[in-house]
């Protein structure tokens, strides 16, 4: 059930004004809500969410909110800006916990404890649904036929993982479009990486077998493969197959050496995550280690947005309840902070997972030794991110300072274009501030309107036209490459929009383009320089050139795009199933180019008569009628 209340008499300036109309939106909306477990919504004039929050009965939670004495500074501020409250009514608290997650990641309202984590961790996939099965590195969604192990905690641990058992077990790693086109073996199979089964060079039983292997390594077990090796060696020994013996011998010794290797591989802990919390200066990190079948996939390092009133358990419980909206949950959660929801946790978790989800805080044992060594690395991790932020500040009031403004600036916006005379013209925007770059607000927009070659100013106005039109984030700096021709186009889109208060400054190699010694163009000044060393010139250099790699990779993605469609897209009776079909078997547009006749007709779905039409697209001068 939803239930809405809505006040349009909100805006006034005055604070006490504003917080005593915030508490009639929510005294209207009680006249509808239940004392069923749901979550409310607070919602502001602008229609952004303001406030997410649960509760078991939601009556009694949402009238605490009337009661401005009690509140903490941080909620009164967001009941003085709320003019409309949402509820949604659940079943049970523990449902009402996963929905507030789910709220709380998709909306990401300012008042909330937030994850601003939108990555997802790599994965080990093996195609099942193929004689012989691959293995790669794997992100995003999950593809049917498939098995996956993870996750990992970086890519790096990924691809770890994944050459040893290249190493190990010989599996292939390459498409099946080159698995299908292979006549000789690649080089993965001269540097004992493949077993090269795309030239039959091992059997189908032999092949299983080594899949088996791996999946049994992968599951963590191990020791039981070690034994298994070490008796099939014996055999081969004993039976004089020293050429066998050997090959079995290399895979013990890379099993033995990996688990060796490994920092962290808890025989206590088969399937868990470790996290480790660790605040210092009003700032929290929570490091979190993935350990599956037993060994340590590495970590990443979390630093979550809160005030500073919000206690560490409090925290950490959000945490958990947002970490795992979008992610599968373990057996096992291992923490350093014993929470008060704790038992509310493990019921939604386990509701998410299907089975029982334990959260732990181990006071001893190999299982205290793991949580302390995610307890340092999470100091470690947020002392090198302050330490980050101290530099940027300082970085930030060099900027302030040169360009004669108050305060240190919050956003730096940076745009740039590229373009090949003219085509697939892209325009981009990359975005600075306290944080270093802030990649989440990065935008790319594609030139629409005709591009005359060298007219480059026509490209920005159409960029910043299309970005303040609907402003979110106000900027305090826009950086743009150029002199005072681009200086004077920009001036002129933003004096159009009427948009004040922006300090704009283009930012020009001069005619030696001599990097180092750029020129720096803005309001008020004659063009100056800065001293080749200064690290504030170095700091606006990496913004220009972040933009520029950027915007680059756009356009060379937007094109890399439209040839595909452009050719294939042409080609009569070709449509989205039979274009799949061909990409699929050939790999690239360009191999469908050199595919003879017979090629053609042999891929599913491509009769004679549309492989002629290829064929005839392809080869402008072929005669079918010779043919």
């Amino acid at each position: 059930m939803i239930v809405s209340c809505t006040n349009s008499n909100k805006k006034n300036s005055d604070f006490s004004t504003s917080a005593v109309k915030g508490v009639e939106v929510i005294r209207c909306a009680l006249r509808t809500v239940p004392l069923s477990p749901g979550v409310y919504r607070m919602i502001g004039e602008k229609g952004e969410v303001l406030y997410i929050g649960k509760a078991a009965s939601l009556k009694k939670r949402v009238t605490s909110y009337t009661h401005l004495s009690r509140l903490p500074n941080r909620l009164k501020q967001m009941v003085s800006q709320t003019v409309t409250m949402e509820i949604v009514t659940t079943h049970t608290e523990a449902e009402a916990l996963l929905l507030e997650a789910n709220y709380i990641k998709r909306m990401q309202p300012r008042f909330n404890i937030l994850l601003r984590d939108d990555r997802s961790e790599p994965w080990l996939m093996l195609t099942d649904n193929h004689i012989f099965p691959r293995v790669v590195r794997h992100r995003g969604r999950v593809p049917e036929g498939v098995t996956l192990w993870g996750p990992f905690g970086s890519s790096w641990a990924a691809d770890q993982t994944l050459a040893l058992i290249q190493r190990i077990f010989l599996l292939r790693s390459c498409s099946d479009s080159v698995f299908n086109h292979r006549t000789r073996p690649c080089l993965q199979y001269q540097i004992k990486r493949c077993s090269a089964p795309c030239v039959k060079r091992i059997d189908q039983a032999e092949y299983k077998e080594l899949t088996d292997q791996a999946r049994y390594f992968l599951s963590g077990q191990n020791m039981n493969l070690r034994e298994t090796l070490g008796k099939e060696m014996n055999i081969a020994a004993d039976m004089l197959d020293f050429e066998k013996a050997a090959v079995l011998r290399d895979r013990i010794r890379a099993l033995a050496q990996m688990q060796d290797s490994r920092v962290v591989n808890p025989k206590s802990l088969p399937e868990a995550d470790v996290m480790g919390v660790w605040q210092e200066n009003g700032r929290t990190c929570i490091q979190v280690f993935f350990i599956r079948g037993g060994h340590n996939n590495g970590s990443c390092s979390f630093f979550p947005v809160h005030t500073q009133e919000d206690t560490v358990e409090k925290i950490l419980a959000i945490f958990i309840a947002q970490f795992y909206d979008n992610r599968p949950c373990p057996a096992t959660v291992v923490i350093n902070y014993e929470l008060e929801e704790v038992d509310l946790l493990i019921e939604a978790l386990s509701l998410k997972r299907g089975k029982r989800v334990d959260i732990i805080t181990p006071r001893r044992g190999e299982k205290k030794q793991v949580l302390a060594h995610a307890i340092n690395n999470a100091r470690d991790a947020l002392r090198r991110r302050l330490a980050e932020t101290v530099e940027q500040i300082s970085l930030l009031e060099g900027v302030a300072k040169v360009f004669g403004l108050e305060d240190p600036p919050e956003r730096i916006e940076v745009y740039d274009n590229s373009h090949i005379q003219g085509t697939y013209a892209y325009g981009v925007m990359i975005v600075g501030g306290r944080q270093g770059f802030d990649r989440k607000a990065y935008r790319k927009f594609r030139i629409k309107n005709p591009v005359t070659l060298g007219d480059d100013f026509a490209m920005m106005r159409e960029v910043l036209k299309r970005r303040f039109r609907h402003v979110i984030s106000w900027p305090d700096i826009v950086l743009i490459d150029g002199g005072w021709g681009q200086y004077s186009a920009v001036r002129g889109v933003l004096d159009d929009l009427g948009i004040t208060g922006v300090k704009l400054v283009c930012m020009a190699k001069g005619i030696h383009r001599n990097a180092g010694r750029e020129w720096f163009y803005t309001d008020h000044v004659d063009p100056f320089q800065l001293p080749p060393r200064d690290p504030v010139l170095y700091y606006l250099q990496r913004l220009r050139d972040e933009a520029h790699r950027f915007a680059i990779t756009a356009h060379r993605t937007g094109r890399s795009k439209a040839l595909v469609h452009s050719e294939l897209d042409k080609v009569p009776g070709i449509g989205p199933l039979r274009k799949k079909n061909l990409l699929g078997t050939f790999g690239s547009v360009r191999a469908v180019c050199q595919a003879g006749l017979a090629d053609l007709e042999a891929v599913s779905g491509i009769n004679r008569e549309t492989a002629r039409a290829v064929y005839g697209y392809f080869h402008p001068d072929w005669n079918p009628d010779e043919h």
